[in-house]
C-alpha cells in the first residue's frame, strides 16, 4: 500500500508542462481532501524535482507558496514561464492554467 506522500508524488508527476495544480487539488486526488498542509510538506521534501514537478503546485488562489530548489520562488516562476505558464505579480490565472483532473474512483 502506498503512503500518502507516494500517492501525492505519483499524481504530481502527471501534471503536464504548461499546467499547474493546487495543494488542495492534489490532496483531493490523493484521497485526503483536508491534507493540504501534508501536500505542502511532500512538495517541500521532494527528493527529485526532475521527476516530481513540484514547481507546478500552487496555492488555491494561484499564488506561489515557497519553492525549496534554486533561488526559491524566482526559480519556481522561471520554470513555470519556461513551460508557457504566465505569471503576473507572482500569481497564475487558474482559469487558464489549472490542470483539469478529477479524483479517481
Amino acid at each position: 500500500m502506498k503512503t500518502f506522500t507516494q500517492r501525492v508524488y505519483e499524481i504530481a508527476t502527471q501534471i503536464p508542462k504548461g499546467k499547474v495544480s493546487t495543494y488542495k487539488q492534489l490532496a483531493l486526488l490523493a484521497g485526503s481532501p483536508k491534507a493540504v498542509r501534508a501536500v505542502g510538506a511532500a512538495m517541500r521534501n521532494n527528493p527529485d524535482t526532475t521527476v516530481v514537478p513540484c514547481h507546478r503546485v500552487l496555492a488555491s488562489d494561484g499564488t506561489m507558496h515557497g519553492y525549496s530548489a534554486g533561488e526559491g520562488i524566482p526559480t519556481k516562476i522561471h520554470k513555470l514561464e519556461e513551460e508557457g505558464v504566465k505569471v503576473v505579480n507572482g500569481k497564475v490565472d487558474l482559469n487558464i492554467f489549472l490542470w483539469k483532473q478529477s479524483p479517481q474512483k
